[in-house]
């Protein structure tokens, strides 16, 4: 990175707040955080975990393994009680202070995620913020969080409250991983449960910074423990570990399958989010401006690594030519660079076996017989990082390859369709169900065809816009239950009965002497 000649102000200020959180990365490396303190492995092992940009070693990271998560899983079990048992206004006030904490350091964590991961500073600079909301939004939930229902009957007074199912474990992805972390840890703390957090082996910088900054911000020691290492390895050892009773994961549909596999000997609640094939359906009476928009940003942006990502585009035949031609020329615009520069849209992608992957599609679209209408090769960035041009794939149909596999990348398949029902049709048919998108200024249609389509979430006439209240999770392949809101809590907590007698109710009286 030293040898980046910045272009503008704002590079150059973000290369300078890089240097010296590199050089401290690179001197103290990354351990566990167990029990509040900052310790290795057992076994002594590591791994490097290195930057998509130029491939630079960033810091030597602890190796976890089955000691390493049982040590943390006993400091979780340990703190439960008494986090169960604090006043909902403390644990609140504790969770204000870790988003505090966040926004302090927001400008750093950013800096950073670009650094590991090689998304674009100009998404991450929000997504840092994104994640100070998330520990706000569900602290100011805490003291609802047991809330239930009043179930009158004639003879009894019926209640019901929730309690929290104790320790957890949540494995979270290398995309936007400080936000996805604080979006699956800060509902299971507000609930109040305790966490052992297996972050993603490729990108652990942050998930570091994450657990330095609850600890800074007074949450008491053993509430979050965080074990890096590989997921076969210590992700395994938590997924089959006897005092997690629940794990919540965010990552490929087949780890999920394993992960359903390794945790039922133990009986553990699942919450999966996982893969999208996810569709954007522009109708002929659509804005189209705005939809053109919408498709380009839902999956340009984040480097196209995103489950909510609209990867394939259904375009009504009567405006396919002029709307392909307007996206294409789009497209060829966008600017991909290093994740510094403010004017970066896409950087490189997160791992060198990610790039292999993405690019084995340009073969695939090929041999499908689509026709590459943009990109289709790696591109030469900066610092000869993992680098690829944005890619879209024209003359598809729904049976191909490239609209039925998640490429989770800069890539997307533009699939022609004739009416409503044929739109539904291609879309529904995938194995996914994450997400859709319908523009089309019918209110009757927009609402047909979000009542039709597999999906967890529909957004009519809008990208992807979340709104912290509203459910979020797929169908099919795509997932396993419901984050957001009062959803969270029914993961993360059980949900009791209590009935209350009348005294009034007849008892039915067995053993009685025969007269």
């Amino acid at each position: 990175m030293d040898k980046i000649t910045p272009k503008s102000d704002v590079f150059k200020a973000n290369l300078d707040r890089a240097g010296p959180l590199l050089k401290a990365l690179r001197a103290d490396g990354i351990g566990h955080m167990i029990d509040g303190e900052i310790v290795p492995s057992i076994s002594g092992d590591t791994f490097e975990t290195k930057s998509p940009i130029d491939g630079a070693i960033l810091a030597s990271v602890a190796r976890g393994g089955p000691e390493d998560i049982d040590r943390a899983a006993t400091a979780a079990s340990l703190a439960f009680k008494a986090w169960r048992d604090m006043p909902a206004t403390m644990r609140k006030k504790l969770l204000h202070r870790v988003a505090d904490a966040i926004e302090e350091r927001a400008d750093d964590i950013a800096v950073l995620e670009c650094i590991d991961t090689g998304q674009a500073h100009r998404f991450m600079a929000k997504a840092a913020i994104r994640a100070a909301e998330n520990f706000r939004f569900f602290a100011d939930k805490c003291a609802d969080a047991r809330d239930g229902l009043n179930m009158p009957s004639e003879e009894h007074w019926n209640v019901s409250t929730r309690v929290p199912i104790g320790p957890v474990g949540v494995i979270t992805p290398w995309n936007t991983p400080f936000m996805l972390s604080t979006w699956k840890i800060a509902p299971a703390l507000a609930a109040g449960c305790t966490v052992v957090h297996k972050p993603a082996e490729w990108s652990p910088v942050t998930a570091d910074l994450l657990a330095k900054l609850v600890k800074q911000a007074g949450v008491p020691d053993g509430v979050l423990n965080t074990v890096h290492g590989i997921g076969e390895e210590a992700g395994k050892a938590l997924t089959e570990h006897p005092a997690i009773k629940a794990i919540g994961f965010v990552g490929e549909s087949a780890t999920g399958s394993a992960i359903m596999a390794q945790g039922a000997p133990t009986l553990k609640r699942v919450h999966f989010e996982l893969g999208g094939k996810n569709p954007v359906i522009v109708f002929d009476d659509a804005d189209l401006d705005r939809a053109l928009d919408a498709v380009v940003f839902m999956i340009y942006s984040l480097n196209g690594e995103r489950c909510t990502s609209s990867s394939r585009l259904l375009i009504q035949q009567s405006i396919s030519e002029k709307f392909i031609e307007k996206l294409t020329a789009r497209v060829k615009a966008l600017k991909v660079g290093h994740p510094l520069d403010p004017l970066t849209e896409i950087g490189p992608l997160i791992h060198e076996r990610h790039l292999a992957k993405v690019c084995s599609y340009f073969d695939v679209a090929r041999q499908d017989g689509a026709v590459i209408a943009v990109g289709g090769r790696p591109h030469d960035g900066p610092g000869g990082g993992h680098y690829v041009q944005p890619t879209l794939v024209t003359g598809a149909h729904a049976g191909m390859r490239v609209a039925q596999e998640e490429v989770f990348g800069p890539f997307l398949t533009v699939i022609p369709f004739g009416g409503e029902n044929d739109a539904i049709e291609i879309a529904n048919d995938v194995k996914y169900g994450l997400t859709g998108y319908v523009w089309t200024n019918d209110t009757g249609r927009a609402l047909r065809v979000a009542d039709a389509l597999e999906a967890g979430m529909i957004w009519l006439n809008s990208e992807n816009v979340r709104h912290l209240p509203t459910p979020f999770g797929g169908m099919k392949a795509s997932g396993i239950g419901r984050d957001g809101g009062d959803y969270s809590f029914d993961f993360y907590m059980e949900t009791k009965h209590v009935s209350l007698a009348r005294g009034t109710h007849k008892i039915q009286k067995l053993g009685l002497p025969s007269s």
